[in-house]
């Protein structure tokens, strides 16, 4: 199935396989929806995976998926990449990599790069109050926006690098979540969509590979390497199509 979307300022031709749509999203989004009438409230979902693997697009094509079927409860597709710390912030503070100083924008992505505070304030709040502003981000303009969006849905599906990530800080979000999943694609491939995509965003091939090497590519292997297991694994294989583990092999 063909799906066009416009994901941060970027437009996005995305394609799903009837597999991945019968056999993992629909099975997935019938489980949700169970789990929420199980608990009678909102629950919290979160879908975890390295930069590039294409979980935005994903995140919204369920939204998509559950909307267009009456038997399904409704999810609202969000992402923590609000939570960025703005531009004007990462331009004037520096973090240590690589044993010197360097501008916190030349490793925009990092986890230090987020507001991790403000983070776990709203993701409390989505459990707390019936309807939530959230903040989006939007990579034309290099920032988040503010209450871009309005929470009201009983199932929220946040996407994100690192919802499951095992460091200090970061592992008690995975207390908020109802339910987890998590996407592991090869780093190559990666590498090759994370350039595509700064391209797309106005930078120069030159300029793209490298902040992707010096940059994203760490933040690949961090959320590759150190995340949570989820209640839910799940594969990009080598056509980009979404699998379970036994089938990437």
């Amino acid at each position: 199935m063909e799906y066009f979307v416009n994901i941060n300022g970027i437009d996005v031709n995305a394609h799903y396989s009837e597999n991945a749509i019968d056999n993992i999203f629909h099975p997935l989004l019938e489980r949700l929806s169970d789990l929420q009438r199980e608990k009678n409230r909102r629950i919290l979902v979160f879908l975890a995976a390295p930069p590039g693997v294409g979980k935005s697009t994903l995140a919204s094509f369920l939204q998509k998926l559950s909307e267009d079927d009456e038997k399904l409860t409704d999810i609202q597709a969000i992402g923590m990449d609000g939570f960025h710390r703005r531009q004007e912030y990462l331009l004037s503070h520096s973090v240590e990599r690589d044993g010197k100083l360097v501008k916190m924008v030349e490793i925009k992505g990092a986890p230090v790069t987020f507001d991790l505070d403000l983070l776990k304030q709203n993701l409390e709040k989505i459990l707390q109050e019936s309807t939530v502003g959230w903040p989006c981000y939007d990579r034309h303009l290099h920032n988040p926006v503010d209450n871009a969006i309005t929470i009201n849905k009983d199932i929220v599906l946040i996407e994100g690098n690192y919802l499951l990530l095992n460091e200090d800080g970061w592992r008690e979000l995975k207390d908020l979540a109802d339910y987890t999943i998590f996407i592991s694609a090869d780093e190559n491939m990666l590498r090759s969509r994370l350039i595509d995509r700064k391209i797309k965003s106005g930078n120069t091939k030159d300029k793209a590979e490298h902040f992707v090497d010096y940059s994203d590519m760490a933040n690949v292997r961090l959320s590759l390497n150190k995340s949570l297991l989820a209640d839910l694994m799940l594969g990009v294989n080598e056509n980009g199509d979404f699998v379970l583990p036994e089938q990437r092999k």
